[in-house]
């Protein structure tokens, strides 16, 4: 199951449809002077809707910290939106390089660290101008192929754009609207209450990495269903439902099978490993940024 929403800019107005629609991804700004007037009234259609909101800023090559301190000042974003870039050729022509994309990105994660960060591109750039597959918090990639869902690109994406008519449309990787609410207000760090009122804090649940690696190495083989140390592995699938890299079907199940293990490695590459290191098989870090997003402490 994915998630429908479309990306619009100022020629697109503001009262688009939201009907049938789970995320809006509105332009906010260009270069170092340009600003989207609509900005406002924009995300506030989809707002209403009940729709994730996300803003991008179209990047050109030079003067990247100015770019990126000049997006985050400029965007009309709230906590818990999403962020993105959009990396394609400028109307003279030029374009970043993908160093520039790469430190666009970076910046704006490191002025903005509560919010998710995209890379948006289309497929031309992502095979032939691309040269690190940095992609911040998730790809998102333009490929007009007549197949929603399904990009001609290997990499791991979240947000497939498949079509400019009549609007630029996407489908997002995820099994549910809720599930990408979920996602994009992951980074949020919520403000404590002053000590003398903090509430006395629930024992967090744990996950034994141990247990959690025979679970993976062993479950699959008898295929989706046999069961290994399934409490633990319950509060991954857990998290890894959240994450909206797996389907709430198997959210419970405890087993760490062929499916959850599919899941494990897209966490993987979100956090920005490859090949080996990206199985599929827990590793103390992996797994300890995922308890630490969901409420579980990892133990060896």
């Amino acid at each position: 199951m994915t998630v429908k929403g479309i990306d619009v800019s100022d020629y697109q107005g503001s009262s688009f449809s939201t009907s049938g629609l789970g995320f809006v991804i509105v332009k906010a700004t260009e270069g170092r002077t340009y600003i989207n007037p609509k900005q406002a009234a924009q995300p506030r259609r989809a707002r209403d809707a009940g729709c994730v909101v996300g803003f991008y800023h179209f990047l050109w090559p030079g003067n990247i910290q100015e770019q990126a301190e000049y997006f985050v000042a400029k965007c009309a974003s709230a906590k818990g939106d999403l962020l993105a870039v959009d990396w394609e050729n400028t109307s003279s022509g030029t374009r970043a390089s993908g160093a520039e994309k790469d430190a666009f990105i970076r910046a704006v994660k490191a002025l903005r660290s509560d919010h998710r960060m995209l890379l948006y591109c289309n497929r031309d750039f992502w095979l032939n101008h691309d040269t690190t597959s940095y992609a911040g918090d998730g790809l998102w990639i333009a490929d007009y192929n007549g197949h929603p869902g399904r990009p001609g690109v290997r990499a791991d994406w979240l947000i497939h754009q498949y079509t400019s008519d009549p609007v630029d449309t996407n489908t997002a990787e995820f099994v549910s609207a809720t599930a990408m609410h979920t996602w994009a207000r992951g980074l949020l760090k919520d403000t404590e209450p002053p000590a003398k009122d903090k509430p006395t804090a629930p024992a967090r649940p744990t996950v034994d990495l141990s247990k959690l690696v025979v679970a993976a190495k062993a479950d699959p083989r008898g295929r989706q269903g046999h069961q290994t140390y399934a409490a633990g592995v319950r509060l991954v699938e857990t998290a890894l439902v959240a994450e909206g890299v797996l389907g709430k079907t198997y959210s419970s199940d405890g087993s760490f099978g062929s499916v959850t293990v599919a899941a494990y490695a897209a966490w993987q590459r979100r956090l920005g490993y490859s090949g080996h290191d990206a199985d599929g098989i827990p590793g103390k870090t992996s797994l300890t940024k995922l308890g630490a997003k969901h409420g579980f402490t990892v133990v060896a």
